[in-house]
């Protein structure tokens, strides 16, 4: 099998993590958390790729800004939650209004529930539920690359916010303690934010899981 390549660009207003994932010598790619379709856009166009399918990690404004756009140039197929698939269609579960930002609304083509599996752009991908940060969030797992794409549900050495709409704290730890940790192996953890990490890395050190969440 060709080997994976994985480009991680900052798009939208927060600095979204916004990775584009394919096989060296392929060129079919699929985006994760498209937050500027025009960015995301470009740097495909610099690969020579096509994006295939998009994945959503969750439905909130910063991580689905540039869906639709992103969906209808490229005729791709977008994958989600099924819980947080209404954001896509300006449900309050977006956080789009509390913020003043107008977020264009798409239809999701996939709607996925805890455990499914499912290929994109060559790659299987296993969709675990870990709701916490909002209700539909969820991790995409590359098992046999051992990659994690965690949105906002595990940062380094931190965890996703549960102050919002539809967040809940006891939920967040649960997601991670009974979903992601239990994981055999290590893994690389792409986050929807800031720097990545791994698996092991954070059940050693992570100190919200530690202190602020579960003593185990």
């Amino acid at each position: 099998m060709s080997s994976v390549n994985i480009i991680s660009m900052p798009t939208g207003p927060l600095g979204t993590n916004t990775y584009i994932v394919f096989h060296e010598g392929s060129s079919d790619a699929v985006v994760v958390d498209p937050a500027n379709s025009s960015k995301v856009l470009k740097k495909l166009g610099e690969n020579g790729l096509h994006c295939t399918d998009i994945l959503l990690t969750h439905g909130h404004f910063d991580h689905i800004m540039g869906v639709a756009e992103l969906k209808a140039q490229e005729n791709a197929r977008v994958h989600i939650h099924a819980l947080d698939a209404p954001s896509l269609q300006g449900g309050s579960g977006s956080l789009s209004s509390m913020m003043g930002i107008m977020v264009k609304r798409c239809e999701a083509d996939d709607l996925l529930e805890d455990g499914a599996h499912f290929t994109a752009a060559g790659f299987d991908f296993l969709c675990i539920h870990t709701p916490g940060h909002s209700v539909g969030s969820c991790c995409y797992v590359m098992e046999s690359e051992h990659v994690i794409f965690s949105g906002d549900t595990l940062f380094r050495l931190s965890v996703g916010r549960t102050d919002l709409s539809g967040g809940d704290a006891e939920a967040l730890y649960d997601s991670i303690l009974k979903k992601l940790f239990p994981l055999p192996g290590d893994y690389r953890v792409l986050p929807g934010h800031e720097r990545e990490t791994t698996l092991e890395f954070e059940r050693q050190h992570n100190p919200f899981m530690r202190n602020g969440g579960r003593d185990w």
